[in-house]
């Protein structure tokens, strides 16, 4: 592993997750990005509308709609099909809803995976590990981490940015940890 401290122009890791998606959505877009340049366009901009005005439900009707479109016509697997799955995954994050912002973000991330694209399994791996520690049920989240940290295991196992941040893997079985202790306290009988 290169010192990060010889490296004369050290690069900052690329955002990922939802801090990603946040920034396709809130920033400005792409140098050279023309309105055409995908048959979603005008829902996406819709979408991303009413996520800046902090219109999560219209924006999670208008995210599914699309996905189940963009489905149809491109395929399930279509990096556009996944890019608004993960779109809609920070959708659900935003409304409070992690434990559904988990599984899409996952999901996502699952399908990068069998595509062998392990930067963007990462980037959406992320996503769902942001939702994960948003929830507070500790027995849910030890069964939520369980699937987390399976396919974390396998991104880190095979190379690639995983491999590169074993310090945020760690800090993920840490939490399992203390989420077990938590759940093992709360299965514990009342005394007195």
């Amino acid at each position: 592993v290169p010192d990060p401290a010889s490296d004369p122009d050290p690069k900052p890791a690329p955002p990922r997750g939802f801090d990603a998606v946040a920034e396709a959505v809130l920033g400005d877009p792409p140098a050279g990005a023309t309105a055409d340049a995908s048959p979603f366009a005008v829902p996406m901009a819709r979408i991303n509308d009413a996520v800046a005005a902090g219109r999560t439900a219209e924006a999670a009707e208008l995210v599914e709609r699309t996905v189940a479109e963009a489905s149809a016509v491109l395929g399930p697997q279509h990096a556009e099909v996944l890019r608004i799955r993960e779109l809609g995954a920070y959708i659900a994050y935003l409304a409070g809803e992690p434990e559904r912002a988990f599984a899409l973000a996952l999901d996502v991330a699952r399908r990068h995976h069998s595509a062998c694209d392990a930067e963007a399994a990462y980037g959406s791996l992320h996503g769902a590990a942001t939702a994960w520690r948003a929830v507070r049920d500790p027995a849910q989240g030890l069964h939520m981490g369980r699937d987390l940290l399976g396919l974390w295991d396998e991104l880190t196992a095979e190379g690639g940015p995983a491999a590169d941040d074993f310090e945020e893997l760690e800090a993920a079985r840490a939490r399992m940890d203390r989420l077990a202790a938590r759940a093992a306290k709360s299965a514990e009988p009342p005394t007195g």
